[in-house]
């Protein structure tokens, strides 16, 4: 995700989270909460694992110092029974929370997910017009699954490397002082370190997130456009715009691989003096009579025991950075804010008679500086039709888009039935709004899904119905499973043809009293065209109808036709009144269906403009 986009769409945060942010830690504990319960048992079994761990070498000296040496058979069976029992304990701890932590952030892993995708289902067409669908995935998957393993294994390593050290030094401490501060400084030298180090490491992962989602964009991208790649003979491109992306993610985690090595072999180092410090110091010790062997290898179970929590910390660090990685990045995914406000006591559209009005509507994109749409002033009347026809880039589109709310109007407002469309709630709005594109989105699944997607509660009868409507019904009767018949990736095994019906049969489902055409029937073929005009005429009976085509014939019977041009429309009228004008319709009409080119028509096509 490039830096422009990220402040186009508001991630107005992101400064906040380059760092270990504690806000951002206290955001993530957030979702703990829920969860208490588990979190608490994970803690208490770590709590008395740590304690269980810690008695060992206390008991292990007492055997070096006074039993041994006494023979004090029955007090070494005695605690060895004690001990053994303890050991079947600190399993069945061990399993609780090898086993429940984990699924303790598996469940914190699915809030997140569930979160993310109720955020991204809100958010409008503009942020999804310049993200990459790659990137996306990457937040559900690669992001949160390193969030969970921070979720079990952060907390837990954490507070059993605390109880661990506080504990060995407290005991430690009353044993020999002076041997105690030789091995916790050498142990302030290893957090110090891992400290320093933990912002190359933090560095390193940011690196491997972005180049993550970049190669599965990437691959998203071809794989879902392999029919064009081998239509045009570009494996080679495709192979070489791969290639780019999966060394740069190969080259993110050397990065990583680089700098924890540095961190792990530097601590090593750090462990290894430790120990020489001990074994030295403390037969130094011993010889001087300061402490027995006994406690001397107290001190080394305790050291052994000490650079478990270290090495805890170690990890620790190590999943912390990869986690808070990715909790950053669904945190500024999480913040990304739409435009499209609702206000807090919005009307609900009820009994919509399709009464839309334009009235000096004015429109420009976020990072535009120049209008799109510029001074539209339109009426359309409960059932009439509209047709918008004009040169590309003129913002028939996007006048379609202002009407379900897609966009918001800059300057101007836009009613329907009376009231700003604004004053009302988005789902009540769209609702009453049908819409048919001319790229039709057909999702994994049978005929039967895709269709029902228009309303989830349809009956069969009612499916069956509106396919009939829609002129797919003899179609679908062909095939093997009918309704059940699957349809591939994007509705690979549908042509054109049968994706439009689809879509107008979800409409009539859908049923609503305003209807939008944009460019439904441009891509299609003569025949293909008249059987989905006649399904289209059947549709936009009796409802407000919003028609976008290029294909004049098309809206020759529309009640009103509306030219814009860049500076807003032009002329309005009935396909008669404008061809008997002889304005910019007429020239239209004719360079499409008589041949017939004026020389500024020429130039228009020149330019682009037509």
């Amino acid at each position: 995700m490039g830096r422009s986009n990220t402040n186009r769409y508001h991630y107005t945060k992101k400064l906040m989270y380059r760092s270990f942010d504690l806000h951002l830690v206290k955001r993530f504990a957030r979702y703990y909460k829920p969860h208490w319960k588990l979190f608490t048992l994970d803690m208490s079994c770590a709590f008395f694992l740590a304690g269980i761990d810690l008695l060992f070498p206390m008991v292990t000296r007492h055997f070096i110092n006074e039993w041994i040496p006494q023979g004090n058979l029955n007090m070494m069976l005695v605690t060895g029974a004690v001990l053994f029992i303890l050991f079947i304990f600190r399993m069945g701890l061990s399993y609780i929370v090898a086993y429940y932590g984990h699924y303790m952030g598996t469940l914190l892993e699915f809030d997140m997910r569930r979160d993310l995708f109720n955020h991204i289902e809100t958010l409008p067409y503009r942020f999804f017009s310049t993200q990459r669908i790659g990137q996306i995935i990457n937040r559900f998957v690669g992001d949160l699954r390193d969030i969970a393993e921070l979720s079990h294994h952060g907390p837990e390593d954490l507070f059993i490397s605390s109880i661990m050290l506080i504990g060995s030094f407290t005991i430690l401490m009353h044993i020999q002082p002076q041997l105690t501060l030789i091995i916790f400084f050498f142990m302030l030298l290893l957090i110090i370190f891992s400290i320093f180090k933990r912002k190359a490491i933090e560095k390193s992962f940011q690196a491997v997130r972005e180049s993550h989602g970049e190669m599965n964009a990437q691959i998203e991208s071809s794989v879902s456009g392999i029919r064009l790649t081998k239509t045009f003979t570009n494996e080679h491109f495709e192979k070489q715009k791969f290639e780019k992306v999966n060394v740069q993610y190969k080259n993110s985690w050397k990065s990583v691989y680089r700098a924890i090595a540095v961190f792990m072999s530097g601590n090593g180092f750090l462990v290894d003096l430790l120990n020489l410090s001990v074994l030295i110091a403390g037969g130094w010790f011993v010889v001087q009579g300061m402490i027995t062997v006994g406690d001397l290898a107290a001190y080394l179970l305790y050291a052994a025991f000490t650079l478990q929590p270290i090495r805890r910390l170690m990890f620790f660090i190590e999943g912390f950075e990869a986690g808070i990685s990715g909790f950053r990045r669904f945190a500024e995914l999480m913040d990304v804010k739409s435009d499209i406000l609702e206000k807090e006591n919005a009307l609900e559209l009820k009994n919509c008679k399709g009464y839309i009005i334009f009235d000096h509507v004015a429109f420009r994109y976020h990072d535009g500086n120049e209008n799109v749409l510029t001074n539209i002033n339109l009426e359309v009347k409960p059932g009439q039709n509209l047709a918008l026809v004009g040169p590309s880039g003129a913002g028939k589109t996007t006048i379609s888009n202002l009407i379900p709310r897609f966009y918001d109007v800059t300057e101007g407002t836009l009613y329907i039935d009376g009231k700003d469309i604004r004053e009302y709630t988005l789902e009540s709005l769209r609702k009453n709004i049908g819409i048919v594109q001319q790229d039709v989105t057909i999702f994994w699944g049978t005929i039967k899904d895709n269709i029902r997607y228009g309303n989830i509660e349809a009956s069969d009868e009612e499916i069956i119905e509106a396919s009939k409507k829609a002129r797919i019904y003899d179609f679908i009767q062909k095939l093997p499973q009918g309704f059940q018949t699957l349809v591939g990736e994007k509705g690979v095994k549908l042509s054109g043809g049968q994706k439009q019906r689809i879509a107008i049969a979800r409409v009539f489902l859908k049923n609503p009293p305003i209807l939008i055409l944009d460019e439904a029937t441009s891509s299609l073929d003569n025949q293909t065209e008249v059987e989905i005009q006649k399904a289209i005429e059947a549709l936009s009976s009796h409802r407000t109808t919003i028609i976008i085509a290029h294909r004049l014939s098309t809206i020759q019977k529309a009640d009103l036709i509306a030219v814009l041009k860049d500076d807003g429309i032009s002329e309005m009228g009935s396909h008669k009144e404008l061809m008997k004008n002889k304005g910019h319709y007429c020239q239209l009409f004719n360079a499409q269906y008589e041949g017939f080119i004026p020389d500024q028509i020429q130039e228009n096509e020149k330019e682009g403009k037509l």
